[in-house]
């Protein structure tokens, strides 16, 4: 048994040396300048993805806001009512691009999680977010998918295991949140 572990922490550390450190400066600045200019950002992704969205929000709307002031953040999972009333009254599709519809303005930013890349949901509200000036940023996994070709920033993890991935996505997230406190 300890085998296993010993070799999911190395096959942990192999994904963690991908992550692509020169890609992250450019989405810093993007989110400095969000903060700056007092304009929202939206994170969203499902499953893991959507807890790390969650959490994401939190550590840049309170730890990096106690130290820097406000960031505009919101997370478009967290509002279980209105994420169920979509889904059931139009498509699960619109979960997140109908909030956006109702939230986003040109030059926002809109940052969404997904090891597969490929999510219809996603893939919606990013194509609309594109189309009216908001700034997108994709975290993917190694398949990279469609998110990978219509977002501006994209940020590809070489691996396709789901739980790594996304505990590599929950690493940029800190580091991004924590360049705004320690900074």
């Amino acid at each position: 048994m300890t085998n296993y572990f010993t070799q999911y922490i190395q096959n942990q550390q192999a994904a963690l040396a991908t992550i692509p450190a020169e890609q992250l400066p450019p989405i810093a600045e993007l989110l400095r300048r969000a903060h700056r200019e007092k304009r929202q950002i939206f994170v969203f992704g499902n499953g893991g993805s959507a807890a790390n969205a969650s959490h994401f929000a939190t550590d840049l709307g309170k730890g990096a806001s106690d130290k820097v002031g406000p960031f505009r953040v919101l997370s478009l999972n967290d509002n279980c009512a209105w994420m169920t009333a979509l889904g059931n009254d139009y498509s699960y599709e619109d979960v997140f691009v109908r909030q956006l519809m109702n939230y986003a303005n040109p030059g926002d930013v809109a940052l969404t999680m997904s090891v597969s890349g490929n999510s219809p949901n996603l893939v919606k509200a990013v194509t609309w977010c594109e189309a009216n000036g908001v700034e997108t940023i994709a975290l993917v996994g190694g398949r990279r998918g469609r998110l990978a070709e219509l977002a501006r920033h994209v940020v590809a993890i070489e691996s396709d295991h789901y739980g790594r991935v996304e505990d590599c996505h929950m690493t940029i997230a800190h580091m991004l949140c924590y360049y705004f406190m320690e900074n």
